[in-house]
């Protein structure tokens, strides 16, 4: 749900001090406005097409518990892609994972830009901007496998990046170290997949992790909770070291 009519809420922001850590969740939400037609059966909504399933309530917990203040996004991918650039096709998308979004043919890109797209970013931003975290935490949830293909993806956790894989490497490691099955740009690569870092990370020297989990991981409020102190133990120690 929008609050204010506003496509993000933040979390913990007013306590974030300068130098501490920060969460940023854009496919957290499956919300779609009233007035906004995707055409598709309304059980997609509760499918990773819409949202990534578990990553609202660990990055809820993150803030409210761990003190690692989050921006998280109140609106589903598939009305605005909040992590996808503005000239990238896929930003209003026509079509997920094999599945036709018939009602955003046509749409108004600029009007869905300019509700959505660029208060998300803007807010986002300035809160970086004003505060300078030490590291950002972009935080994501991938499928166990594809609804095109049977094969399973054995990762529990991912760690994606772009051109800036400091914070990464350490992260690899340490989820390493707790006996987990770690993957190195899987199963989607930072190379193409990495618009919010890009911008808001990469572009001002900021580390940061990109974090994918494996929803099976996280579908309860158990394993939300598990993640979110593993966490905020995983990515203090990985700040100390860039």
């Amino acid at each position: 749900m929008m609050i204010d009519n506003l496509p993000y809420r933040q979390v913990g922001a007013e306590d974030l001090r300068a130098g501490g850590l920060l969460c940023v969740a854009d496919h957290a939400s499956n919300y779609v406005p009233e007035e906004i037609d995707l055409g598709i059966d309304p059980k997609l909504l509760n499918e990773h097409i819409a949202v990534d399933i578990g990553v609202e309530g660990i990055a809820d917990r993150l803030a409210r518990r761990h003190n690692i203040p989050a921006h998280i996004a109140t609106v589903s991918r598939l009305v605005c892609d909040l992590h996808r650039r503005e000239d990238e096709p896929g930003v209003v998308p026509t079509e997920s994972d094999g599945k036709l979004i018939a009602g955003n043919i046509g749409a108004d890109l600029e009007a869905r830009l300019n509700r959505f797209h660029r208060p998300y970013h803007n807010a986002l931003g300035d809160l970086i901007g004003r505060l300078r975290p030490k590291m950002i935490i972009a935080l994501h949830s991938f499928t166990p496998t594809l609804d095109t293909s049977d094969e399973e993806r054995p990762w529990e956790v991912a760690l994606l990046y772009n051109q800036d894989d400091r914070a990464a490497r350490h992260a690899i490691r340490l989820f390493g170290e707790q006996g987990l099955t770690v993957g190195d740009n899987q199963p989607y690569s930072g190379k193409q997949l990495n618009a919010t870092m890009d911008r808001h990370a990469e572009a001002n020297g900021i580390p940061y992790c990109t974090v994918e989990i494996r929803q099976d991981q996280i579908a309860n409020e158990a394993g939300q909770a598990r993640w979110a102190l593993m966490l905020a133990d995983v990515m203090g120690r990985v700040a100390l070291e860039v």
